[in-house]
């Protein structure tokens, strides 16, 4: 009983102080949620792998992301990003954890002269090296009421008066055509991201396209502008270093290569890629469509959202498969790496 006493002064002495189980179960509830918020934006590993697949897939030279939630972003995390050092890029912090914009492009395709910034948007004027097309990319992060909306406007067409040159506005504008657009209260449902060319830009590029992009783990549908079709060519031939810590590879690099038996240096190479891609397959295909289904049972519950059907049921599920697929790309990273 005397300890007690003693243990219960020190308690208090030290500033703490007691709580019942309820209370306890509240706050790791607050803090679930708060580490539940601090997952959107530029934020987790399985949202990062997913931003540098797409940038690999689609062949993008010019990358724009809105509500990064950073309120300072540095050159390791562009590169993080990117891939490679050859990237130019601008930002616009964040107001604490809202808003945030970050444009990166390859500096071998754009050279940028001029860069402006408002507190909703972020503009880059320069060149297009391959055709030498003077033009100005905006970036937007749309207010929310109708004052603030219309300084974001006039923000935007002041400065594309001082470039005088064709632009093209991108991102969340958070303006509807019509009543159909948004059939409810939440992002999920409704279409705001737009993209946004002026007329001297279709006719430099006459086979320009808009395409929406596999929305995965990301808080927007990705909106990504093709100055041409996408045309398959030869593939070149790429090795991940993760193979090479895997068990049996070499081993099967050398009976398949002693297989050839005399066959020229580079012709083994062009036969070595069939058993190379075959072994891939049984290793880490799997890994892949996982991935895959993950993100199509994703886009089936937003398919489901935009035609009204949303409660917290749907909610939970798409929680519930995000959190997944975030995992299965964070795996994909560590074995990319």
């Amino acid at each position: 009983m005397v300890e007690n006493r003693r243990t219960w002064k020190v308690a208090v002495e030290s500033g703490a102080m007691l709580y019942n189980e309820e209370d306890d179960i509240k706050a790791r509830k607050l803090l679930r949620k708060r580490e539940s918020r601090n997952k959107r934006g530029l934020r987790g590993d399985g949202k990062v792998r997913m931003i540098k697949d797409l940038k690999k897939k689609f062949r993008l030279n010019m990358l724009g992301l809105i509500e990064t939630k950073r309120p300072v972003v540095t050159k390791f995390d562009v590169i993080s990003l990117w891939g490679y050092d050859s990237v130019g890029w601008a930002y616009v912090e964040a107001d604490g954890a809202l808003g945030g914009l970050l444009l990166m492009w390859d500096e071998n395709a754009f050279k940028m002269n001029n860069c402006y910034k408002g507190e909703r948007w972020l503009c880059v004027e320069g060149i297009i090296s391959k055709n030498n097309f003077n033009c100005a990319l905006f970036l937007v992060y749309g207010a929310h009421t109708r004052e603030e909306k219309l300084v974001v406007l006039e923000e935007l067409s002041y400065t594309a008066g001082l470039c005088q040159v064709p632009c093209c506005f991108m991102g969340d504008f958070n303006e509807i055509i019509n009543v159909e657009e948004r059939k409810g209260t939440t992002s999920l449902t409704a279409r705001i991201d737009r993209v946004l060319v002026s007329l001297e830009w279709v006719e430099e590029f006459p086979e320009i396209r808009l395409r929406g992009g596999p929305r995965g783990l990301l808080d927007h549908c990705p909106m990504i502008v093709e100055e041409s079709r996408l045309r398959d060519g030869p593939r070149p031939f790429r090795s991940l270093d993760s193979w090479f810590t895997h068990k049996g590879f070499l081993r099967m690099v050398r009976e398949e290569w002693r297989g050839l038996g005399e066959v020229q240096f580079t012709g083994k190479l062009k036969a070595l890629t069939v058993p190379l891609g075959r072994w891939y397959r049984d290793n880490f295909g799997n890994m892949v469509n996982k991935i895959m289904k993950f993100e199509e049972e994703i886009k089936k519950i937003n398919d489901m959202v935009s035609s009204g059907v949303y409660d917290g049921i749907v909610e939970a599920r798409r929680k519930a498969l995000v959190t997944c697929c975030e995992k299965w790309y964070v795996r994909k990273e560590v074995h990319w790496k």
